[in-house]
């Protein structure tokens, strides 16, 4: 359990969304990058801790820890590199590790992860990429 903790300490020190003013002389051009918003943080001051907040909970409900022959429960770690898509949808790019059952049960988890609402640049909906350690 405090493995687990400690995977999504890190996943939730892993996120960066850029929300910058860029100035030009004599004028101002605005360039916001917002955060997808997960299902349930629509009205949250905070759209970056509910983000986090949210994937840490659906790691935690719904990552299943494979077993080997003996019963043992198998551990690893894995980088997932993935992004969410001017839709909302989550496409994950790639997942790398040292134990293929661990990979299999990341990206089954993976693919449970809901539809949002996607992240925007300068007002337009657009893709924002995610890499993710994790150590299960």
């Amino acid at each position: 359990m405090k493995k687990l903790m400690f995977c999504f300490f890190l996943l939730t020190g892993s996120f960066a969304f850029a929300q910058d003013d860029i100035n030009v002389e004599g004028n101002t051009v605005t360039v916001r990058e917002k955060a997808p918003v997960w299902p349930g943080c629509e009205s949250s001051e905070d759209l970056k801790n509910c983000f986090n907040q949210k994937l840490m909970e659906h790691v935690k409900n719904n990552y299943k820890y494979p077993r080997n022959d003996k019963g043992e429960f198998i551990r690893g770690k894995v980088v997932v590199k993935m992004h969410v898509d001017e839709e909302g949808k989550t496409v994950v790019n790639s997942v790398k590790g040292d134990q293929k059952p661990v990979i299999a049960a990341v990206e089954n988890m993976l693919k449970k992860i809901p539809e949002m609402k996607p992240g925007t640049r300068g007002g337009k909906p657009t893709k924002i990429s995610y890499t993710l350690p994790l150590n299960l």
